[in-house]
């Protein structure tokens, strides 16, 4: 069982830069700093970062603002 958990993870580990939020370097980098404040328990993928700084968007740094806007529809 810790096996199978164990692969999961390292699995899950290489993909998650891959799936954040279809964020470039530039843009995961303007918001490093607002994720590990208020989202860093949240896992990337199918949006959930982007949901998560929606919610934090008043607390949130200037430059992670603009990426947060740039990802409106």
């Amino acid at each position: 069982m810790r096996t199978i958990l164990f692969a999961g993870m390292l699995i899950l580990s290489f993909l998650s830069p891959a799936v954040c939020q279809d964020f470039t370097a530039e843009q995961r980098a303007a918001c490093k700093g607002d994720y590990d404040k208020y989202c860093k328990g949240t896992v990337p993928g199918g949006g959930r970062v982007l949901v998560c700084l929606n919610k934090q968007y008043a607390r949130l740094t200037e430059a992670c603002k603009k990426v947060v806007n740039s990802h409106k529809k």
